[in-house]
């Protein structure tokens, strides 16, 4: 099995979900977390102040799935996401040893 894991700008998660479910994909954990990348932030003006915001809102993917599903889910999450600007994310994709649903007790990809 493979975890994918997505770090993509807020306002296209939506699109993400959409693309992940027509494709298939059945479950998603999503978090909502901060960082910066190669932007590193921005400066913005409030009541006259200037302030850098270091830490820029991003959302967190986490999908399990099977191995062959790996690259259909990537190429989905590739088109929902991009806009061609700096900061659209990055992907990761991990080799996951094992899943065990904790329901029935499904182990390996029955329990994705």
């Amino acid at each position: 099995m493979k975890m994918l894991i997505a770090i993509i700008k807020p306002f296209k998660l939506d699109a993400v979900r959409e693309a992940l479910a027509d494709i298939g994909v059945q479950g998603m954990t999503v978090t909502e977390v901060r960082g910066f990348g190669r932007q590193k932030g921005h400066t913005e003006l409030y009541r006259g102040a200037e302030y850098t915001v270091d830490l820029l809102p991003k959302v967190k993917i986490e999908v399990a799935v099977a191995p062959e599903m790996a690259e259909k889910a990537t190429e989905a999450i590739l088109k929902a996401a991009k806009t061609g600007q700096i900061g659209d994310g990055k992907i990761f994709i991990y080799d996951l040893e094992q899943a065990v649903r904790i329901r029935t007790g499904e182990a390996g990809v029955d329990a994705v």
